[in-house]
């Protein structure tokens, strides 16, 4: 059955529980002295690199990236700045972003809102162990990887994280720790990558998150709703993602990731699907090897469009170092390489060189500091 939401709906929601939280703080002032207020931090970073594709691209372009797509040149990735105040009771989040980076993950954006990754209110209600309520935008559970590429292994994105999983969704968020081993998250929002509904239906997302052991961590999110994202789609788009972390020692950690992907349209059901392996090895305190290796199975070619039965699979080594605490340098050789055409060449006199090869090698170095 399809749940439809208004916008009036979740603004009564909203209000109804930052109307609890101020009663509450307020009784709390009148039986005690205030508390200081909690401080705003602030942190951010700058982030750059320069890709060199071996095939030299007339194009100038690394086919089936997101973050690294420019070649032969230096690329101001992304700039970002965070204020934050701890929610006690209340609180809030604002990531400041400019970069070609942002303007991956919002694409057409020409509002105010373009350059906010992230803006949101946060306020733990006093139920239990705490429920945490975030309204607003924020970047998605879903996916190993992250936007900043700092708080990656890798350089580069994943396919995975690229064509698989949205990169954010503005709504509700409810978060709840049951136990030191479980947490659970569920997600209320406009759909995908949106700040406006782009229809009358919402999209449901929930976030668990296990802790077996000291050394292992289990996360399953799902995403489920109606979502017309292309104009060949018009009922449900869902996805399904695994994540699964293992510190096999102190210096040397393993991880898998999962999605499984599928959308109705009115050619039929299409699919994507894929799974990235990860491991990184700590050599000293200032350096470290990281590998990557994935595969991405797009059967009809819807997420990739590439053609159908077309897979792409890529393989990733990445050497960093920290030449101080606030600097990171990374050199990442990746090698992509797919069943059908999908990457560029320099152009000739017979050809223009786009979608012509079946492979791309190439070289990036990334430099953030941080602050």
């Amino acid at each position: 059955m399809k749940m439809v939401i208004s916008g009036h709906g979740i603004v009564t929601f909203l209000a109804l529980i930052l109307l609890s939280a101020g009663i509450t703080h307020v009784n709390a002032q009148d039986s005690a002295k205030s508390a200081p207020a909690s401080k705003i931090d602030m942190s951010g970073f700058v982030d750059a690199y320069y890709s060199e594709n071996f095939a030299q691209p007339t194009s100038r372009i690394n086919k089936l990236r997101n973050f690294d797509i420019a070649e032969n040149q230096v690329n101001l990735s992304l700039v970002e700045v965070v204020f934050q105040k701890k929610a006690e009771p209340v609180g809030f989040r604002l990531d400041v972003d400019y970069g070609t980076s942002n303007d991956v993950v919002q694409p057409g954006v020409t509002s105010t809102a373009s350059l906010l990754q992230q803006a949101y209110l946060t306020v733990v209600v006093p139920v239990g162990s705490g429920l945490t309520v975030d309204a607003g935008k924020f970047v998605t559970h879903m996916g190993y990887e992250v936007i900043e590429s700092k708080d990656n292994a890798n350089y580069s994105r994943s396919l995975l994280f690229a064509w698989a999983v949205p990169y954010y969704h503005t709504g509700i968020r409810l978060g709840y720790t049951f136990s030191s081993t479980f947490t659970a998250t569920l997600h209320i929002v406009n759909g995908w990558n949106s700040v406006i509904d782009n229809n009358e239906s919402k999209s449901f997302g929930v976030a668990l998150n296990f802790t077996p052991l000291a050394t292992t961590s289990i996360a399953l999110n799902l995403m489920a709703g109606h979502e017309n994202l292309t104009p060949i789609e018009y009922g449900a788009r869902n996805v399904a993602d695994l994540i699964i972390n293992h510190q096999l020692s102190e210096a040397f950690s393993v991880g898998l990731n999962a999605d499984y992907g599928e959308a109705q349209t009115y050619g039929g059901l299409m699919i994507w699907k894929g799974a990235a392996i990860y491991a990184r090895c700590s050599l000293t305190d200032k350096t470290a090897l990281a590998v990557r290796g994935e595969i991405f199975d797009d059967p009809q070619g819807y997420a990739l469009g590439l053609g159908p039965k077309s897979d792409v699979k890529e393989v990733t080594g990445t050497y960093e170092y920290k030449f101080v605490d606030a600097l990171l340098l990374r050199g990442e050789l990746r090698y992509d390489f797919s069943n059908v055409p999908a990457f560029d060449k320099k152009a000739t006199a017979n050809s223009i060189g786009i979608g012509t090869e079946m492979s791309q090698l190439t070289f990036l170095i990334g430099a953030v500091v941080t602050f």
